[in-house]
């Protein structure tokens, strides 16, 4: 097998990753070595829920209230079906109403009706290569104008820190360019944390620029697939990372990698 082959996809957060730590990106994505559930990424995934949920609802239905009781209902089916991940997340769920009464702070779903929610898609950069995750939330505007609208359970970053998230964005926006051929007009970012909102209106240029850093992140793991070697970065995030005890950074010694006929075999394609 080329190194060329690999990887065939990315997503946004497999581009994060590989950018901060490419040993980690080889834990998650070649060794696929578990992690413990992240109690943030958990709250999320409820939070996301519930608000999804809320635009299946009549527009007059859309109440905080409503917004409490989908959560719940969220909260309950983690409860039954992952005890592991219900447990993790125990300390953090008296944070729902302040989250709840954040989104109705920022926005006003009676006024909306998205055209699309958790957006799924998967299309190719190159023959060879493709990008895919799910977004959200699309809106369409009368006039056909598109909004990608992304929800954090956490704070806005200062303006130095954005960058990470707004890529998130832009490589959803590269995305709908790419199946649709239409530059979204507006790419909104709502942190539920603090009630604030970023906002940016990409162009076509902003989408060359996204796509051609992916191909460059995509072509720098196919060296590093090329020579066995992805080194770990260590920086302060490494005090939250699992996988310290087998890492070089950290004293620790990494297992054999894989045989590269197996790296190749369809990875679960999950939302988050």
């Amino acid at each position: 097998m080329s190194a060329d082959d690999f990887p065939r996809s990315l997503s946004a957060s497999r581009i994060g990753d590989f950018t901060t730590c490419p040993l980690l990106y080889r834990f998650r994505t070649i060794d696929r070595i578990p992690e413990a559930p992240a109690p943030a990424a958990i709250m999320g995934t409820l939070m996301h829920t519930a608000l999804e949920d809320l635009f299946d609802l009549p527009a007059v239905d859309r109440t905080p209230d409503a917004a409490h009781e989908l959560f719940e209902a969220a909260w309950v089916e983690l409860q039954a079906e992952d005890v592991v991940a219900a447990a993790a997340v125990i300390d953090r769920i008296g944070s729902a109403p302040d989250l709840i009464a954040s989104y109705f702070a920022i926005e006003d779903p009676v006024r909306l009706e998205p055209h699309a929610r958790e957006f799924g898609f998967e299309t190719p950069l190159t023959p060879t290569f493709n990008i895919r995750g799910y977004v959200d939330r699309i809106d369409k505007a009368p006039d056909g104008r598109i909004r990608i609208v992304d929800y954090k359970t956490g704070k806005a970053p200062r303006p130095q820190y954005q960058d990470k998230p707004m890529f998130q964005m832009r490589f959803y926006a590269l995305a709908w360019w790419r199946i649709h051929d239409v530059v979204p007009a507006m790419l909104q970012l709502l942190f539920l944390g603090n009630r604030e909102i970023l906002r940016y209106e990409p162009t076509e240029e902003d989408l060359l620029s996204t796509e051609r850093r992916v191909l460059n992140v995509r072509d720098a793991i196919s060296q590093a697939a090329d020579s066995g070697e992805f080194t770990p970065t260590p920086s302060k995030l490494c005090d939250w990372c699992d996988h310290q005890s087998i890492c070089p950074a950290k004293g620790g010694t990494p297992p054999p990698i894989p045989p590269r006929d197996l790296w190749l075999e369809k990875t679960p394609f999950t939302k988050r």
